[in-house]
C-alpha cells in the first residue's frame, strides 16, 4: 500500500514509510499604522503550504538510506513534482526544502540499524514548472 507519492517516489513500507504528517497553511494580511487605533489590515492571499513528513527507517523493513538519497537528489534538481496521498487526493506542486536525518544503533560496520528523518515540502505555483 504507498501512503503518498512525490513525484515519482512512493513513500510505503519498502522505501520510506513516515509516521507523522504535518500541514502549515497560512493567509497573509497587510497592515498600516494608524494613529490612535488599531492597524488597518488589507487580505493579501494565501501563502505557500507547507507539509512536514518524520519519521524513522529500519535497516530490516525498509532502504531507508537510500531512498533519503534518491530525495535528496529530487530536491538538487530544485523541480517541482506532483504531491498525491495513498487515496488518489493531490495536494498540489511541492519542491523539497529539508531533508534532516539522525542515524542510530549502528551494526558493527557501522551501518545504521535506524535512521530517523524528517522532510519539508514547500507548495510552489503550478505555473513554475512541475516535473513529470
Amino acid at each position: 500500500m504507498n501512503m503518498m507519492a512525490l513525484g515519482m517516489f512512493v513513500f510505503s513500507l519498502p522505501t520510506l514509510a513516515y509516521q507523522e504528517q504535518q500541514r502549515k497553511s497560512g493567509w497573509r494580511h497587510a497592515r498600516s499604522g494608524r494613529v490612535g487605533a488599531i492597524d488597518a489590515t488589507q487580505f493579501l492571499g494565501r501563502e505557500n503550504d507547507k507539509i512536514s513528513l518524520s519519521g524513522a527507517a529500519y535497516a530490516e523493513l525498509m532502504a531507508g538510506r537510500a531512498s533519503l538519497d534518491q530525495l535528496r537528489d529530487m530536491a538538487a534538481e530544485g523541480k517541482a513534482w506532483p504531491l498525491v496521498d495513498g487515496t488518489g487526493r493531490v495536494h498540489g506542486a511541492f519542491v523539497i526544502t529539508d531533508i534532516d536525518e539522525g542515524l542510530k544503533e549502528f551494526f558493527p560496520d557501522g551501518t545504521p540499524r535506524k535512521i530517523d528523518f524528517a522532510i519539508e515540502l514547500l507548495e510552489v505555483a503550478r505555473d513554475t514548472g512541475v516535473a513529470t
